[in-house]
């Protein structure tokens, strides 16, 4: 998978020019957002099926500061799988060095908002997810 770049805007930094904490958990949506449009499950195809992955916990370490204008690449993996519960891990650089990580975890809940298992009701999706977290590709 290709990583996700995303360039420091303005707006996100706080009055010492330093990027706001709170940004990196909308920038570790984005990324797995388009972790998944790679995967060919984008997220409108996700809730068209009926699936959804509400955020259950949010795990992040601040490395170092990124400010305005900086170019960050987001690495999105796999951490762990299983037929009701899914974990992401990120990797953000600036360059080759490392600025933050994070992990994300997620179940899984039908269109009335019950919990389902991944592989039987999706078994597709689950598939995919499963390959990815193999290989990493």
């Amino acid at each position: 998978m290709n990583p996700y770049m995303h360039k420091v805007n303005y707006y996100e930094t706080d009055k010492m020019g330093i990027t706001h904490h709170s940004n990196y958990v909308r920038w570790m949506e984005e990324a797995r957002i388009d972790f998944l449009d790679q995967l060919g499950w984008r997220f409108i195809k996700l809730e068209e099926e009926g699936i959804a992955s509400p955020v259950m916990t949010i795990e992040c370490a601040y490395k170092k500061p990124t400010t305005f204008p900086d170019v960050i690449s987001i690495e999105v993996s796999i951490e762990k799988l299983s037929a009701v519960k899914l974990i992401f891990a990120y990797v953000f650089k600036k360059g080759e060095e490392v600025v933050f990580t994070g992990k994300s975890s997620h179940c899984f809940l039908d269109e009335k908002g019950a919990p389902v298992i991944l592989e039987k009701r999706y078994p597709k999706f689950y598939e995919d997810l499963k390959q990815i977290a193999a290989t990493g590709k």
